[in-house]
């Protein structure tokens, strides 16, 4: 069933990983979806693969003035909005005393910051509508302190406060506001994982695939309007935390 025919959605970090997964997932579902990655060759080779429905939009998130411009690259291309799905992010574990203060501002902002325009950037087109949906991409660690990274842990906490708070503000416009929640995830960001952690995690299994977190955002986004799933954490069944 292509639940989502018709739709137009905009995923932030869509040239691998969840986003990909998730514009993938999308895209089956019958949407058009804006690709958003400052990564122009990878999302070149990635719409090439995917067809007419994936429509590449370069944009550098951590450069105000083109993160500023998502929503008009988007209509640009597209000419309406229904669901974001602001994925991009960043990861950084170990010891607060051993992490360089420019990575901890990059990870922020990138995390939090630009999550953050990115909703104000488009919630007023989506007001005018009277509808749409926004889904962040969190963590299993924006629910429990995880001690071996704290500053990635606490960028989750922003996130599940945020997505809670607009979830009351954009209720009465039609707009639902949600997140996914994943454990571990095999992507590109693990490599950042502490090696004794991660092997550990391999040998238990505690790892999962993007899809399975894309299938996950597609329950949210195919539910009745008079439903909205506001957290969804996904974890690997023998993911321990």
């Amino acid at each position: 069933m292509q639940e989502l025919n018709g739709k137009i959605a905009a995923v932030t970090g869509a040239a691998s990983g969840i986003g990909l997964a998730s514009t993938e997932a999308m895209l089956a579902a019958g949407a058009t979806v804006v690709l958003v990655d400052r990564d122009e060759k990878a999302l070149e080779t990635v719409c090439s693969r995917l067809g007419e429905r994936a429509i590449p939009l370069v944009i550098n998130l951590l450069n105000p003035n083109e993160c500023a411009g998502l929503l008009e690259g988007v209509l640009a291309k597209t000419g309406k909005l229904d669901i974001l799905h602001a994925n991009a992010g960043t990861y950084i574990g170990g010891d607060l005393v051993e992490t360089d203060l420019d990575t901890i501002d990059r990870m922020l902002n990138l995390n939090v910051n630009v999550v953050i325009k990115n909703v104000h950037n488009v919630i007023p087109h989506m007001i005018d509508r009277g509808t749409g949906d926004i889904v962040v991409t969190s963590s299993v660690a924006g629910h429990s302190a995880i001690p071996w990274e704290p500053v990635y842990s606490s960028s989750k906490w922003a996130m599940t406060c945020f997505v809670q708070t607009m979830r009351r503000q954009l209720l009465k416009n039609g707009i639902r506001v949600g997140s996914v929640s994943p454990g571990p995830v095999i992507s590109a960001l693990l490599a950042d994982w502490p090696e004794e952690n991660l092997r550990k995690a391999k040998e238990a299994g505690a790892l999962i695939e993007p899809k399975e977190v894309a299938d996950a955002i597609i329950f949210m986004l195919t539910r009745p309007r008079n439903v909205t799933i506001r957290d969804i954490v996904v974890l690997p069944s023998a993911f321990d935390i």
